[in-house]
């Protein structure tokens, strides 16, 4: 027993020192505590000028450097809205188009048509010229109306833009509008001519055929593009349409305009189906020391 005791002692002996050693420096990790707690989040006004991060524009830095640091913020909320919206390259992409609504109307009992192709070219997926070429024909003999009018196909063309209004957003989905000036030049007849004398209680038949004319109009219009599938895409559009000038001849004047449509209507619509080649197959962001003057 006197042998566990005095070996007990000598174990609490040589631990006394490292007890000691950990005590002080427990001490000492409390005693600098205070000058711990002094430091804040909040980095105290100095003369120095924290670096911006990296990849911060040059111009932003060279701010900073000089001391004029509400240019730089102001430069700084500018980058970072450069960074939020894509800018598409001037050529965005080229679409090729097929107009297929009156063609279709056809099949539904309408007996007149005009179809045309278009090219298209984007530009910062805002700004769209384009071209449509096409043919326009007819046979038709007019509701309350005492002629048959027989349109030979006869070609138009017709040059214009859109306006792209979600510009900021992927060129798959496009809200537009659009101009365009519109020309045909083109051939008829009027054939089953009836003419009733109510005085002579005569009735008249017959044909003015070989009529020639000319017709320059334009269109406003509103429609929506949206994709399928790959470059396959599909648009419509109403197109409200007034007459600048048309042909007249002595014995008669054009029923049906191509491209335009019965001469007396105001309403057209356009369903067409596109394909799209991309200049580049992603929107290019600008650089934050590019200028933004290239946008329009």
């Amino acid at each position: 027993m006197k042998h566990h005791v005095t070996h007990l002692l000598h174990v609490i002996k040589r631990a006394i020192p490292l007890v000691a050693f950990c005590m002080l420096v427990t001490l000492t990790a409390t005693a600098q505590e205070p000058d711990k707690r002094h430091v804040t989040p909040v980095k105290p006004e100095t003369n120095q000028v924290k670096p911006p991060p990296k990849g911060t524009d040059e111009k932003i830095i060279q701010q900073y450097i000089s001391g004029d640091s509400a240019a730089a913020i102001a430069e700084a909320r500018k980058d970072s809205l450069r960074r939020v919206y894509h800018h598409y390259p001037k050529i965005t992409d080229i679409s090729f188009g097929l107009n297929i609504a009156e063609p279709l109307f056809m099949i539904f009992g309408q007996r007149y048509a005009s179809a045309d192709v278009s090219a298209t070219l984007n530009m910062w997926n805002r700004l769209q010229p384009t071209v449509e070429l096409g043919l326009g024909w007819a046979k038709s003999t007019p509701d309350d109306m005492n002629f048959t009018y027989k349109g030979k196909p006869s070609p138009y063309f017709k040059v214009g833009a859109n306006y792209n209004f979600m510009f900021k957003n992927s060129p798959d989905y496009q809200f537009i509008i659009g101009l365009r000036l519109g020309f045909s030049t083109f051939s008829y007849d009027v054939t089953n001519i009836h003419y009733r004398n109510s005085y002579w209680k005569e009735s008249i038949n017959g044909d003015i055929t070989g009529q020639h004319s000319h017709a320059l109009w334009g269109e406003a219009g509103a429609g929506l593009k949206v994709k399928l599938w790959g470059p396959i895409s599909m648009g419509w559009m109403i197109r409200y349409h007034g007459i600048f000038s048309y042909g007249k001849s002595e014995h008669s004047t054009p029923w049906f305009i191509p491209g335009y449509g019965p001469r007396k209507g105001s309403l057209g619509l356009s369903l067409g189906i596109y394909y799209t080649l991309p200049w580049r197959s992603k929107p290019q962001d600008k650089a934050p020391n590019d200028s933004m003057t290239e946008t329009p």
